[in-house]
């Protein structure tokens, strides 16, 4: 219903600007034509009358007789000279001429009317500053004569006013076109408008019922295609999210089975006295509780940072010291495993506004990561230096790198890289804490590797 009214008001809408561009076009045009084709016709008659005078004089050499002569001049062609309907110059059965309105008047050299126009008679005198506005007519290159306009523009005839009936005729036709085409284009582009708003809403309509994989095509590139790329985008995203929601819960339940499985077996066993309660099972015991507890600490920090609520107690940091401590915090698993930690970090670094303990944490995560997948005599590295505003912090090492598939989703919640590999003693959320951390900072985190090379994490930080 309401696309319907929509489409409704933008048919009214287009026809209604159309007839009145139309309208408005048609009643000027007509208008300039009126006022240009009165005004020919009226020079055509002022040039035709100064041409018989001047035919007249050039003839007679004198100007006697010159009403008389354009009485019958004006008789036989009184579609320029005689409004409609006047009475013939002279009387039925003959007799006398009657007065004719005449729209020109002419006088001698000394400025003397000899055929009157409007109130003038024959004989009169005509100011001179009216005779400087008339046309001269000459003889042998001396002025014999004036032609004045001193009466209005000579009515139009039925030629002039059958053309101004046909030319009317036509803009009406012209306008009548011009709606009837309007109100065409107006549908074609009412319905090209709606119908990608019915498909949006067909597809939030879908969404709504939990479907919300969905995928509006529109091929324009206006308005109308922006919103439906950002539509795409939206309910891309939030089927992603949604999966991955579904997956974070399964793996959260997973990660909490297994310790709560081995906990409930042990205690179980001991209660029935199928096991005695020796050191080595209560430790097994206690590294699940451990394990548990970070989990929900991990939870914990992800559900703050979503919330924009992460806790950060900032003091001015300096880089170096930040990176040996974490190192020293490691140097002991570093030599167990055979594998080379090295700090190399920019003279003149400047102290950073930070939270040390979470920037400890992130590194720690990471350093850990490296661990893990770094084998004997490999090496990992802890560098930091200046770039323009920011310090780059970066971790790398000597592993087995990460393919290039799972690159873009190693900082998503419990993902795995080898679905079948186990974790351990560890979360998987080490590096979306770390994420969550560094953007927390106002900084940026990526990640960069090639099978079998290693790995690169660079971390990004305002110095402010």
């Amino acid at each position: 219903m309401m696309s319907r009214s929509i489409t409704l008001r933008l048919i009214f809408a287009f026809l209604l600007v159309s007839i009145t561009v139309v309208a408005l076009a048609s009643g000027i045009t007509y208008w300039l034509t009126v006022r240009d084709f009165k005004q020919l016709t009226f020079d055509q008659a002022r040039d035709r009358f100064v041409a018989d005078m001047t035919f007249y004089y050039q003839s007679n050499g004198t100007w006697n007789g010159v009403l008389d002569y354009y009485r019958l001049r004006s008789s036989a062609n009184s579609q320029f000279n005689l409004p409609p309907n006047s009475p013939p110059p002279g009387r039925p059965g003959g007799g006398h001429p009657q007065p004719q309105t005449f729209f020109f008047a002419l006088t001698d050299q000394d400025g003397h009317v000899l055929i009157p126009a409007r109130n003038e008679t024959v004989g009169d005198a005509i100011p001179r500053s009216t005779l400087a506005q008339g046309i001269p007519i000459r003889s042998n290159n001396v002025q014999v004569g004036t032609v004045l306009v001193l009466g209005g523009p000579p009515p139009l005839g039925p030629l002039e006013e059958s053309y101004l009936n046909r030319t009317n005729l036509a803009l009406l036709y012209a306008a009548l076109g011009s709606s009837v085409l309007a109100l065409l284009l107006g549908i074609i582009l009412a319905r090209a408008l709606i119908h990608p708003i019915r498909d949006l809403t067909k597809a939030i309509r879908s969404m709504a019922r939990g479907d919300l994989k969905q995928n509006v095509i529109v091929k324009s590139r206006d308005e109308l295609g922006v919103l439906a790329d950002a539509f795409n985008q939206m309910s891309s995203d939030l089927d992603c999210l949604i999966k991955s929601r579904r997956q974070m819960t399964a793996d959260i339940a997973h990660d909490l089975r297994n310790p709560l499985t081995v906990i409930g077996g042990y205690m179980e066993s001991i209660r029935e006295g199928v096991l005695q309660p020796t050191p080595e099972r209560l430790d097994a015991i206690q590294t699940e509780v451990q394990h548990l507890k970070r989990l929900v600490e991990d939870l914990r920090i992800l559900s703050q940072a979503d919330a924009g609520e992460l806790d950060l107690n900032r003091e001015l940091v300096s880089i170096p010291v930040l990176l040996e401590q974490t190192a020293q915090s490691y140097r002991a698993l570093t030599e167990m495993q055979g594998i080379n930690l090295r700090i190399d970090v920019a003279a003149d670094l400047p102290e950073i506004h930070a939270d040390p303990d979470r920037l400890a944490q992130v590194l720690g995560n990471l350093i850990t990561n490296s661990l893990r997948y770094t084998p004997h005599g490999g090496e990992i590295a802890l560098q930091a230096q200046r770039q323009a505003k920011s310090i780059i912090l970066t971790i790398s090492d000597t592993g087995q790198g990460i393919s290039s598939e799972a690159l873009p989703s190693i900082f998503n919640r419990f993902y795995r890289d080898d679905p079948a590999r186990t974790r351990g003693d560890e979360s998987g959320l080490g590096l979306t804490i770390a994420k969550s951390i560094v953007e927390a900072h106002s900084g940026s985190i990526n990640a960069g590797s090639s099978p079998g090379k290693g790995t690169i994490i660079k971390i990004i930080l305002p110095i402010s």
